[in-house]
């Protein structure tokens, strides 16, 4: 007897579909700004902390926000381009064996019954889906709901590039802004802070620890900020 599943009810199908597709692309978001948030401010701390004036910073600055953008919609435009062909090849081998698969009537019958349904409903019920318009219809609505799911690769470049953009404006305007005695020390409270509400802000959405979520990120970004600056000041002081 072939193995027959029981069709999920549409409406709680496309919902948890949604739900899930939108927590995604938060995550997404905001792993997009915690990377410009880290890399901008990487880059600035480390060329302030070989001793260049406030124009070098803010041209490396700028620089690192602009291509770090257009690197992350770049790589994410292609990555995604893959996940996806992939996934559509899946799904057409998938829809061309349900819709060939000979199904009896006994067997859908059965499923029905192994949920409990009754014997004079899960008959009614296997007849009508073993007609073959209603079958081509579920087949097409099984494979218009797994199309929901693939990713578009044009939207993961652009989300990725806002908001690796909006992280890195954070140390850039902190650049822009604060006096050269106090700039880094400015940076890098800053970058912790919003590194730390970032990871926060993950942690709710994800439903794990929320410290711990936090403290991950803090520690990551304080030690990639200590190690540009303490390259930064080497360098420059063999360098410059």
């Amino acid at each position: 007897m072939a193995t027959i599943s029981v069709p999920a009810l549409p409406s709680v199908t496309t919902e948890t579909s949604t739900s899930a597709a939108r927590l995604n692309w938060l995550r997404a978001g905001l792993l997009g700004a915690n990377d410009g948030i880290v890399s901008v401010a990487a880059v600035v701390v480390g060329v302030a902390g070989a001793g260049a004036p406030v124009g070098p910073v803010l041209a490396a600055g700028g620089a690192a926000l602009v291509g770090g953008a257009v690197s992350m919609a770049l790589g994410e435009y292609v990555s995604v381009s893959g996940a996806r062909d992939a996934q559509r090849t899946g799904q057409t081998a998938r829809a061309a064996r349900r819709a060939t698969e000979a199904a009896g009537a006994d067997d859908i019958a059965a499923a029905y019954r192994s949920i409990g349904v009754s014997e004079d409903a899960a008959r009614t019920i296997a007849d009508e889906l073993g007609r073959p318009e209603v079958r081509d219809r579920w087949v097409a609505a099984e494979e218009d709901a797994a199309e929901d799911d693939v990713v578009s690769p044009w939207r993961a470049a652009w989300v990725s590039a806002a908001t690796f953009t909006v992280g890195g404006l954070l140390p850039f305007l902190a650049t822009l802004f604060v006096p050269e005695s106090v700039r880094v020390a400015v940076i890098v409270v800053a970058v912790l802070v919003a590194l730390a509400a970032t990871g926060t802000t993950g942690a709710v959405l994800g439903g794990a620890p929320r410290g711990r979520a936090a403290l991950r990120v803090v520690i990551g970004g304080a030690a990639a900020l200590t190690a540009t600056w303490l390259a930064g000041t080497l360098l420059g002081a063999h360098a410059l």
